[in-house]
């Protein structure tokens, strides 16, 4: 069942030239809630092309979205749906604890704010491939033709790729990514490994500036203050780690769902792990309403 049709921040290009935007995403079922509670320990780039792939129903022209699409598709564009997919799952609140930064406090406080509170901007140019030229100071080369720098914006594909690296050398998975993304450098085409490894820190800064300037984004930093000290501060947001968290956390109550509902209703279990969380709820709230009243004697 389609629960949501909205626009990608973003966009999917497929081999044709054909930009993607529009999509039709539908409700969690039973059955993703257990993916993620079987992939405990996955990384979760990987986990997000699997659930992307089960809940888009349609993006643009492409139906149904495979694994390779949605993993295909640009960081903030997974963002994007896992937001809505988080909101339609769990509703608008987030609620967490943490402490707060500053030494001289370093309190335990409560967080909570809405998730349709986050800006999400569009992307400013749409392309497959984006072309910009170097400063001669960053590139070391006169002519504009050896600095022109051709990139793709990074997608699920990167993520997963450089996953593994990630928590142990954050430098070099941000360097092979970049790799990754970048397709040539003056008139060498594609450009490879070490021609991007060559580049100077300059040259680097000016890219990335570029591709946060094209690129789609959730800002996902929460401006809050500590509510003991009075003093304000970042709090970086994990929206993948926050969502599948939550889900894994509900491990023990999804089957207890299925076991509630199986018992009284005589379901059979692939018709339970069929439904979505918020339809499970609305059945067991009607037997509980239902047993309530009959044991008043009604």
């Amino acid at each position: 069942m389609v629960v949501l049709t909205d626009m990608l921040p973003g966009g999917y290009w497929d081999s044709g030239g054909v930009l993607h935007r529009e999509f039709e995403l539908g409700n969690m079922t039973g059955r993703e809630e257990e993916l993620l509670v079987r992939a405990s320990g996955t990384e979760t780039s990987s986990l997000v092309s699997a659930v992307l792939s089960r809940c888009v129903r349609r993006l643009g022209g492409i139906s149904p979205v495979t694994e390779d699409v949605a993993r295909h598709l640009l960081i903030a564009d997974r963002q994007y749906l896992l937001l809505k997919l988080r909101q339609s799952t769990f509703g608008d609140v987030v609620r967490a604890d943490l402490f707060c930064p500053w030494a001289e406090c370093g309190r335990r406080i409560s967080l909570e704010f809405s998730l349709a509170d986050l800006p999400v901007q569009e992307a400013t140019e749409r392309a497959p491939v984006h072309t910009f030229t170097l400063s001669a100071l960053a590139s070391g080369e006169e002519d504009p033709a050896l600095r022109a720098v051709s990139f793709r914006l990074p997608n699920g594909s990167d993520q997963e790729a450089v996953s593994g690296l990630l928590a142990e050398n954050e430098a070099e998975a941000l360097s092979r990514l970049l790799a990754r993304a970048i397709q040539a450098i003056g008139p060498r085409s594609p450009a490879n490994t070490d021609e991007v490894a060559a580049l100077s820190p300059l040259a680097r800064e000016e890219i990335e500036a570029e591709m946060e300037r094209v690129a789609p984004k959730i800002e996902l930093n929460m401006e809050t203050a500590c509510p003991e000290c009075g003093r304000s501060f970042a709090v970086p947001f994990d929206l993948q780690r926050l969502f599948f968290g939550e889900l894994r956390t509900d491990s023990e109550l999804l089957y207890r769902q299925v076991h509630y509902l199986a018992y009284h209703y005589h379901w059979a279990e692939p018709e339970i792990m069929a439904m979505p969380r918020i339809k499970r709820q609305k059945y067991i709230e009607l037997l509980a309403g239902e047993i309530e009243r009959l044991n008043d004697g009604e």
